[in-house]
């Protein structure tokens, strides 16, 4: 058995950390470790070092610690290991192996509770004086942080424990505080263990949060200061040629564009893009251009680059393990690579050659608006380290095989493994006709597609209008392509009603229901667990049966955090719910067979995008390519049957190919 150690630090930069991330935080000059709380699972008392009281170079029990922190036969724990690990790595100068820490804050996602501590107490129902203490904000403020120079404090920038003696106490037993509430949390959830597997997936994620992502920051630096010259010049626009003084303002603007005689009851990115098709007075479509122009937020991502790239030019901390609560996928942290804006441009390569060589007048030329153009270039600020180049890889239509092969909607798979356009085969399906993407009856083929991406889950019309944003197919349609598609696919429709009615059974009769694939569904302390084809298990936390007074009907409901709210509280599921989380959880766990298996060969992944991984690979290495994309078609043992495709491709730097 390991001896295990809790930590917990605070911490001073004048980096701001979270506009910045921790790695960038660490690289200030005057980033320092201010108080070290630890406490071994042996031993009762919380021990706490006053790094700023003690001799660091003699210091006894700061010696006891540095000991302990880089002995491999002491597995190190912390909530939000990731900073733990990078500041006291920052501190001591010795490395911080992930192998050897725990994170808890993984472990309480894992189960389907929040990513911050006092939240998971709460949630947890810890007594109170297992709860993080409320006075830790105000107290991170006031030491870890600058202070704003005033004559009353003597115009310095920092206050020291001298500054405010009683508050330094109380920062203490803060620090001392958060080892005792991330220590309960650990032995409460001890009893659901973590598999192995997660466990390395976890220290694969950590390194390539370590090893970071290299950015082209002449390229970025040149966008952000053009961009501010040119939202000026829009504004100066704007202002000229509608008279008001702050064009900015919805309700003058309305009250602007009501005067041309154009009303809209809202400005927003859709209706503005709908009125821009009508028409309209050539000065309010240059209005309405601006003001599309001034909406794009691209270039905060770049500005977010500079805030956060570390000295070397690398951007780090940008992927989230586990992100996503009720699948476990990955986010994105700080500049959020799960969502960038994707890139159409017919020549791309010039428009970034441009931007690169800061020869702005000639690409708004080429290519119009440069806040258009510079919201298409943001994956190629992402460049491979020097001698390299990008190889990425993504899996083909991930969702919709593993959706199939669960539910055994074979025909699908068919499809699948003879290579077929699932569009097209799909429409096929639901019209009965042969369908070709540009042959016969290639206008069906839009119908398989957004009914592929929007009915797999139980979506119906509404799914139907989000996934068809550019309306090809008439409202009037949307209800026959749902049924349509519904009847296509039985064996789908009937894993909805197979996967709640597993779950309302599991948490009726408290037994574990099996179905195929090794998915099983059991109840456990209140929460429901459905076991995934990996052996992961997904948790939905205080599990309940509820029955509605009008219908008699019952719906599962846990608790957990909404997802736009970012709310801790009650959540209703039901069976499509479950199978799209069954379904992401099931590619997730198939991309990190995937990763493990390249990082294997000793490849560096720098990061990865929903179901494509990024890879740096020496421009020595002819023959990187085809092995990854050999890795991403490779059979995974828990899988039996499910065709798995990559598509791979090289590029210097990175884009959707």
């Amino acid at each position: 058995m390991h001896r295990v150690m809790g930590v917990d630090i605070e911490t001073y930069s004048s980096v701001d950390l979270a506009g910045s991330g921790v790695y960038a935080y660490t690289e200030a000059p005057d980033f320092d470790i201010l108080l070290i709380g630890y406490k071994f699972d042996d031993e009762a008392e919380v021990h706490v070092i006053d790094t700023l009281a003690v001799d660091r170079d003699f210091d006894p029990e700061l010696y006891k610690f540095r000991e302990a922190l880089t002995d491999p036969d002491i597995i190190k724990t912390a909530f939000n290991a990731n900073f733990e690990r990078t500041c006291l790595a920052k501190w001591t100068g010795a490395a911080m192996p992930p192998e050897e820490w725990r994170c808890t804050m993984i472990k309480a996602l894992t189960l389907g509770l929040p990513g911050n501590l006092a939240d998971v107490g709460i949630a947890m129902g810890l007594p109170e004086e297992k709860l993080k203490d409320p006075q830790g904000k105000a107290l991170i403020r006031f030491f870890s942080k600058p202070c704003k120079p005033t004559r009353m404090n003597g115009q310095r920038t920092r206050n020291l424990p001298a500054h405010d003696p009683a508050k330094w106490k109380l920062f203490i037993e803060y620090n001392r505080q958060d080892v005792v509430t991330e220590q309960e949390i650990l032995r409460q959830l001890d009893i659901y263990k973590t598999p192995e597997s997660e466990q390395q997936l976890w220290a694969l994620d950590q390194h390539m949060n370590d090893n970071g992502v290299k950015l082209d920051i002449p390229m970025v630096e040149k966008i952000v200061e053009y961009d501010t010259q040119r939202r000026q010049e829009l504004q100066e626009e704007a202002k000229v040629l509608t008279g008001l003084a702050n064009p900015n303002s919805l309700a003058q603007l309305k009250k602007w564009l009501s005067k041309q005689g154009v009303t809209m009851t809202s400005v927003t990115k859709d209706t503005i893009a709908a009125t821009l098709q009508t028409d309209i007075p050539d000065s309010v479509r240059r209005m309405l251009e601006i003001r599309t122009a001034l909406g794009k937020t691209s270039v905060a991502k770049y500005s977010t680059m500079l805030t956060a790239v570390c000295q070397d030019h690398r951007l780090r901390g940008i992927l989230q393990f586990y992100g996503a609560n009720r699948s476990g996928r990955w986010a994105g942290r700080l500049v959020q690579t799960h969502n960038l804006a994707k890139n159409s441009l017919p020549d791309l390569d010039l428009a970034r050659e441009l931007a690169a060589a800061g020869d702005f007048d000639t690409l708004a030329t080429l290519f119009g608006e440069t806040a258009f153009v510079f919201s298409e270039l943001i994956r190629t600020a992402f460049i491979p380290s020097d001698g390299c180049r990008f190889v990425v890889s993504d899996f083909a239509a991930i969702e919709a095989r593993v959706l199939a092969w669960i539910a055994g909607e074979e025909w699908t798979l068919e499809a699948f493994r003879q290579g077929k356009d699932i569009y097209c085969e799909t429409a096929s399906m639901m019209y009965r006709v042969p369908v070709e993407k540009h042959g016969q009856n290639s206008h069906l083929r839009q119908k398989g597609k957004v009914a592929v991406l929007a009915c797999g889950y139980q979506g119906g019309v509404g799914a139907m209008k989000r996934m068809d944003k550019g309306g090809s197919i008439p409202e009037d349609e949307l209800q026959s392509v749902v049924d349509q598609w519904r009847e296509a696919n039985p064996k789908v429709v009937k894993l909805w009603r197979t996967c709640e009615l597993a779950a309302k059974t599991a948490i009726q009769e408290h037994r574990t229901v099996r179905l195929a694939h090794g998915i099983a569904f059991s109840y456990i302390n209140r929460n429901l667990f459905i076991q995934l084809p990996s052996g992961r298990k997904l948790c939905y936390w205080d599990t309940r049966l509820k029955q509605d007074d009008y219908t008699g009907r019952l719906s599962i409901t846990y608790m957990g955090v909404n997802q736009e709210t970012k709310q801790w509280g009650e959540t209703e599921t039901y069976g499509g719910k479950l199978v799209e989380n069954i379904v992401q959880a099931t590619a997730r766990d198939c991309l990190a067979v995937a990763m493990t298996r390249v990082s294997a060969l000793g490849y560096k992944i720098v990061m990865h995008v929903h179901d494509e991984m990024i890879v740096d690979v020496p421009n020595t290495d002819t023959e990187a390519p085809g092995r990854i994309n050999a890795i991403m078609a490779q059979p995974i043992d828990w899988a039996e049957g499910l065709p798995l495709k990559g598509d791979t491709y090289e590029t210097p730097f990175y884009k959707k190919d």
